[in-house]
Order: C-alpha cells, then structure tokens, then sequence
C-alpha cells in the first residue's frame, strides 16, 4: 500500500490547480489521479479544435442524460473532459467569474468567506491578465487570459445591433457587474488553448513530492469507522497495473467534477440510502444532498442566415479558405482556427423584476446542428442565448456499484414555469437585436426556430426542441448547512471531515455565466483551507 498526505482524485480544472498549490512548499506529498489520458490529441492545443474534440471518445467521457420532458424527451450528449486538464482541455476556453451578486448570495446563504470581495482575491492569484494588474486583474499567475486573434464582421455588427437594443458596449466582463455586450477573454497564450495542465501541472512536475497516474479510474472510498466516527484511509484504483490501493495519511480531495464527484460518495456508501440500498451498497452516511441539486445553463442555439459577408461556415466549407486558416495559424497564429466558438458574448435582463443580468447570449459566427457535426453550408451566425439562474434541479444518481457504468444524469430543464418564462423572453429579445439597424445590411433571416414560431407556446415548444446544454454542471456536492448540504464552507464532506470536495459541485447555486473561471477559484480557496488547517 502506497501512501500520500493527499490524494486527489481528478487531474481536471481543480484538481491540477489544488496539486499545484499543496506541493509548492515540499511539504506535503501528493497524488494526483486521473482516470483519463494525456492531454495529446491535436485538436486540444488549437482553440477551434473544441468543435473536434466534444462528441470525439478519445477526449470525452461522451456522457448521454435520461430523456429530458422539458426538451420534448430528448436526450442530450453531456460532455466532460476525459484527459489531463479535464474539461479545460476541450471547452471554450471563456474566461467569466459571474457577477458579484452570485457569491454574495453563497455567502447570505451561511458559507463564510465566499462573498465577492473574499473571493475576488482567489480570481486574481491565480490569473495573468493580458493587460496588466488592477483592481479587478491580476498580473503573473499561471492562468493565462488573453483577448481573441481574429475579428469578424458580421459580429462587430452583431454588437452594435446590441446597443441599439438596450445593451451597452463595455470593455470587458468579470468587475462584478457584467451588464452589456462585449468580446470574451480566453485562457489562451498567443492563440494555443492553455488548460489547467499547462497553467498548474507543467510548473510543478519537477517536485518530487508530486505523482500524477493517468488512467487511474478510482472504484471506491475507503472508509472506516473509528470510535464512532467514519474516516476515509485511502482510495481503490484501477490502474495500468491492475487494482491498486493508496493510502492518505491526511485527506483525500474529490475533484473529479459534478458528475463523477457524487458518484464516487455514493459507491464509496455515502449518500441517500434509498439509492444505495437498491444496489447493495453499505450505508456509512445517509448523506441526503448527495447528487441532488444538479444545475445547469440551457442555451437555445438560435440560427440566422445571412448575406453579403462571410461567416466561418464559408471558410470551412471552401479548400481555398481551408488553406488559408491553416496558414494564418501556422505562420502568425491567428486568425479563425484560434477562436473558440463563442466570441463574443452580451448579459442583459429580461424584465425590470431581476436586478442584474439573468441572460446571457454567447454570439458564434457559424452555425450547425450540434457540435461534431459539420457546419451548414449556408453563411450564418448562432446567437445562443441561456438563463443564467435556473430554477430547475437535477441529480445525479449511479445505476450499479460499478465505478465504470456512467450514472443517471437527469437535468429537469425547463420544468419551472420562470426558467420557462425567460426561455420564451430570451428568445423574443434575440429577434428585437436581430431586427435592429446595424444588421439590416446583412439580410439577416430567422432559420431557426423559425418565423413561424409566434406565440409564446410556439416559442416555449422552439425552446424544447433547439434548447442544449453549455456544459456546466454545478451543485450536486453542495455547500451549505442545510438537510440538502454535502460539503461545509471549508468544502469538509459533512461526517466525514478527512474528505473534500473542491470543483465546481460544492456550487449551491449556479454562476452567472461559464464555470470554468470560478472552479479555479473554489480550488485557489480549497487549497488555502487545507494549507491553513494543517500549517
């Protein structure tokens, strides 16, 4: 039996950032677990490869939810990074805190030490901000973010058309208040995805007190009662080399996402017993939130045909455009390939009732029917626009004590009558900035869902049918005091002390906007809680 101060479980966003921060002063050794590969695809280095590695099972865990009532009984791929960097290496790379009001809330809610100005100096710790340090900025962190490296026409337009709608130009998002329309910042360095393996691993693989194993597939918790009360000695992993066991002699740290993340507490014999009982799991705590209070932002991908410009559909769907990209990446890197799909990106309210943004639009030019999917042979552009603040809730539940067989991830979208409201909102705001002058020499014309779809029940049923996921899920280990809580506010499995959960799980309600950024936050946080606790 191999044994580690730490074990993490999960080499994703999280996990690599918290491996880097424990083994920084050589204090403490650590191992860092990861149940998929290297990070060695092509397409995850160059930005526009997002689009080849989502849906692609070399690079995702290719999950699948139950058929989901709210989106007409469809089922939906649900995609989750399967490589070192985790979700990083195949996302968008948008860098978005949210807004100050989302962990203000965390904090009204009883978790010390999470409001926006206890946070905002984890944000900037770990950040190199393209252009320099300031209030809101850091400077000289390991998370690189850049602005983008191509323009296109048709979305300058697209932000113009935006104010004339009641939606400012701002300079940027992330100062708390993200009201208006703007160009996303990315995790990028000079045009090449930099993931959390870059940003976090690459600086400490040198330490010796650091052991990274990928294809690690951790099967279990292993958990004993001492006088009275459970204590987690180490983990069971299926390895390269067969079942393995590794002892941690301080704690071992869950950060393999809101869906493995609940799953592993539930085989390991933590969670509702209901559930576990009806696999033959022993009951060690009848952890009630464990899995529940899934959330997650639905966009409706909108798509708008246009005319007299040239959108990135043109491009690809043309060798001599193909061959051009190719070059303008190879030689300057820039251009179409390193952009993500969303660039450009708007927050605004629906009605006078929300204080603060509650929808966001992230603006693509380019459309197709889902990702790892061709891109339609027309010019057009995909406004997506998403509520940020669901009030539908999921679960995650496991189908067997299998560690390998995927859980029941079953999202409940649209099962509110206000994320339905906004949903039908979102969608008639998107037709007003589509009408606004800016854009009317690009002829712009609703493809989908389509002018025929014109009263709010037509466009409610368009939202079924168009509505997807954005991939960010959040929630299911959360933080908190109440019946539903799992973690405490320094992110300590309630009954289980020696077990933390640090990724974006411990989430108790959704940020306004992509998760990326704030996992990196709660683990900046998470780590400092250990480092603090043990001196």
């Amino acid at each position: 039996m191999k044994e580690f101060d730490f074990i993490i479980v999960g080499a994703g966003t999280a996990g690599c950032t918290v491996a880097n921060r424990l083994t920084a002063s050589g204090s403490y050794s650590v191992l860092l677990l990861e149940a998929g590969k290297k990070d060695s695809n092509f397409w995850i280095n160059i930005p526009v490869g997002y689009l080849f590695t989502i849906n692609n099972p070399e690079t995702d865990w290719c999950y699948k939810t139950e058929e989901e009532t709210g989106l007409n009984n469809r089922r939906i791929g649900y995609a989750r990074g399967k490589v070192l960097g985790g979700c990083s290496s195949i996302n968008a790379m948008i860098y978005m805190r949210g807004q100050d009001t989302d962990y203000n809330h965390w904090a009204q809610l009883g978790n010390r030490g999470w409001s926006w100005d206890e946070v905002l100096p984890f944000f900037k710790k770990s950040e190199d901000y393209q252009h320099g340090q300031d209030d809101f900025h850091g400077k000289g962190g390991e998370l690189k973010v850049q602005e983008r490296r191509v323009d296109w026409e048709i979305l300058d337009a697209w932000r113009d058309a935006a104010a004339e709608s009641g939606i400012p130009k701002i300079a940027e998002f992330n100062r708390g208040d993200n009201f208006g329309n703007a160009y996303f910042q990315m995790n990028q360095n000079i045009g090449v995805r930099w993931n959390a393996r870059k940003a976090f691993l690459d600086p400490a693989k040198g330490r010796k007190n650091l052991t990274v194993l990928t294809e690690a597939h951790v099967e279990k918790l292993i958990i004993d009662r001492e006088d009275g009360e459970l204590r987690c000695k180490g983990v069971e992993v299926s390895t390269r080399n067969g079942k393995e066991t590794f002892q941690a002699r301080k704690e071992v740290i869950l950060s393999a996402g809101a869906v493995a993340s609940p799953q592993i507490l539930q085989i390991s014999g933590i969670g509702r017993k209901e559930t576990l009982n009806n696999y033959g799991i022993q009951v060690l705590s009848d952890l009630r939130g464990v899995g529940r209070n899934l959330q997650d932002h639905l966009q409706i991908r909108t798509v708008y045909k246009v005319q007299n410009t040239v959108t990135l559909n043109e491009k690809v769907n043309s060798l001599a455009g193909l061959a051009k990209m190719g070059l303008e990446y190879l030689l300057l890197k820039r251009g179409p390939l390193t952009m993500p799909p969303s660039q450009l990106g708007a927050f605004a309210s629906t009605s006078t009732k929300y204080q603060n943004a509650n929808i966001e639009w992230h603006v693509q030019p380019l459309s197709l029917d889902k990702f790892g999917e061709p891109l339609h042979k027309f010019n057009a552009i995909t406004p997506a626009v998403c509520n940020l603040r669901p009030t539908s809730r999921g679960e995650i539940t496991i189908k067997s004590g299998r560690a390998d067989e995927h859980p029941t991830i079953k999202l409940n979208y649209l099962s509110t009558a206000e994320d339905q409201e906004i949903a039908v909102e979102g969608l008639k705001f998107t037709r007003r900035i589509m009408k606004a002058g800016a854009l009317k020499r690009f002829e712009p014309s609703e493809w989908l869902p389509g002018e025929q779809a014109k009263s709010d029940l037509d466009l409610l049923d368009a939202a079924r049918e168009l509505g997807t996921t954005i991939f960010h899920p959040v929630g299911t280990c959360k933080m908190g005091s109440d019946r539903e809580a799992v973690v405490d506010d320094r992110l300590r499995v309630r009954g289980l002390p020696s077990v933390r959960v640090i990724d974006a799980s411990i989430m108790p309600t959704i940020t306004s906007g992509n998760t990326n950024a704030p996992t990196v936050m709660i683990a900046e946080k998470g780590a400092q809680f250990i480092l603090d606790h043990y001196g």
